[in-house]
């Protein structure tokens, strides 16, 4: 069973699809367990169709609201470290009567991604099945953050660090994003190196690949045709741009950054990055930013950025659906993602599969990913200077720019494809149908 207690939203759900997919060719019957927000945005159904998919509604009352390893005001998934101790047993019963519901003590194994209350009651429905657990590495954020000095906000942050040290103990086997996140992962939950398994997030390779796209056809349709681009405090599509200003972007160098409008994903710093970078540029760039649900951001929106700096051709392409992500990467020349926290970077992979080469941050799952000199560019996180050198050398070096593409394909292929990556899955989770058992009861013990 392959278990999410979140809707599907970010990096792991498209983690748990592609497992769920790609496990049956091993021989694995896969049902997939995932939180859900009914109907739209966030519904499990639709995300994981075509799956064997159970889905716990928040909307309909199955389960609390989801929690959050971050701590965003006025979020409706609020954090971990603010909710008590009754709260908290909502979740776990609610979960279990899904676990039950879904026949888990008969599973072979539990995959469950990252370190939640559906943890605590896969040990109480299912106590004799073995875990495998899914670090995505927002949960290694919370922690660290924990370690550092929980702020006041944080009444119960103790007390979600132990649950999340004493689940990890309880898997036979933890799956890590990368090699830096061992060491994370050693120190800040108390297990041992040789439990953790480094498998990468990966793409698929049939969707994610170079493609001819007519340029100037896809830019129009998606900007002045279809828009979805949106102002603060209105619904997709109140931005929209004239024929004429979209007409620049056939013969400009176009830098693509794909995210949610979250603070720490940067885009005001990359906005400025590009302002700066566009008056230094020999050839003409443009910058299309897809990404950010419609009322969903923090701090700085992107359009208050542009307006701050006097940017020039920066396109808000709005909210798309993963399967047309492709489409945008192969319409672009470059990819920039100036997130300070990516724990891996999956948009990242993405891209270079499409054979575009990156500008990322250096820390995290980014530079795991991106070889500078080699595949992108590298610069330190909150570094505007940095990151508007590193766009002027990649707009303006097109031969560069392609051998690093080039590359940038040939390493995701290599590296990051999910067919061989879910090979991978398929024998940590057979591995663990035999030492499952032992593991959990020594952490129970302990």
């Amino acid at each position: 069973m392959n278990g999410l207690y979140f809707f599907p939203r970010g990096g792991s759900s498209h983690v748990a699809r592609a497992l769920a997919g790609g496990l049956p060719r091993d021989g694995w019957d896969v049902t997939l367990l995932s939180g859900s927000l009914g109907g739209g945005f966030g519904d499990a159904r639709a995300f994981y169709a075509g799956l064997d998919v159970h889905a716990v509604d928040f909307a309909a009352g199955d389960a609390p609201m989801q929690g959050s390893f971050e701590d965003r005001p006025g979020a409706p998934d609020r954090c971990f470290a603010r909710i008590d101790e009754d709260e908290y047993e909502q979740h776990v019963a609610a979960w279990s009567r899904a676990l039950e519901a879904v026949d888990a003590a008969d599973a072979s194994v539990l995959h469950l991604h990252h370190l939640t209350p559906l943890n605590e009651a896969a040990a109480r429905v299912a106590p004799e099945v073995p875990v495998v657990g899914h670090l995505h590495g927002t949960e290694l954020l919370l922690l660290e953050q924990i370690a550092a000095g929980a702020p006041e906000e944080w009444p119960h942050a103790q007390a979600w660090a132990a649950r999340m040290r004493r689940w990890a103990r309880t898997c036979a086997r933890l799956l890590v994003l990368s090699p830096s996140q061992v060491g994370r992962a050693t120190e800040l939950l108390g297990v041992p190196a040789s439990a953790c398994v480094v498998v990468p997030n990966g793409f698929e390779p049939d969707t994610f690949r170079p493609a001819p796209v007519d340029r100037g056809a896809f830019w129009h349709d998606q900007l002045v045709a279809h828009p979805r681009g949106w102002a603060p405090g209105e619904e997709a599509g109140s931005v929209a741009y004239t024929a004429e200003q979209v007409a620049e972007l056939e013969d400009a160098v176009v830098v693509l950054a794909v995210g949610r409008y979250t603070a720490v994903k940067r885009l005001g710093l990359l906005v400025r990055a590009f302002a700066r970078a566009q008056r230094r540029t020999r050839r003409p760039a443009a910058l299309v930013i897809v990404g950010g649900h419609p009322g969903e951001w923090e701090d700085e929106h992107p359009l208050q950025a542009i307006e701050a700096s006097g940017a020039e051709r920066v396109f808000l392409a709005g909210w798309h659906d993963h399967d047309e992500l492709p489409a945008f990467l192969n319409a672009a020349d470059l990819q920039a993602l100036a997130s300070v926290r990516e724990q891996f970077g999956l948009v990242l992979v993405e891209g270079m599969a499409c054979g575009l080469p990156a500008i990322a941050v250096d820390r995290f799952g980014p530079a795991d990913i991106v070889d500078p000199q080699r595949t992108g560019w590298l610069v330190e996180p909150d570094d505007e200077a940095g990151l508007a050198d590193a766009i002027v050398v990649a707009v303006d070096d097109g031969e560069e720019r392609a051998r690093r593409g080039i590359a940038a394909r040939r390493v995701a292929r290599e590296t990051w494809s999910w067919p061989a990556l879910a090979h991978r899955v398929s024998d940590v989770l057979e591995e663990a149908t035999g030492v499952g058992g032992a593991a959990r009861t020594e952490a129970r013990r302990g």
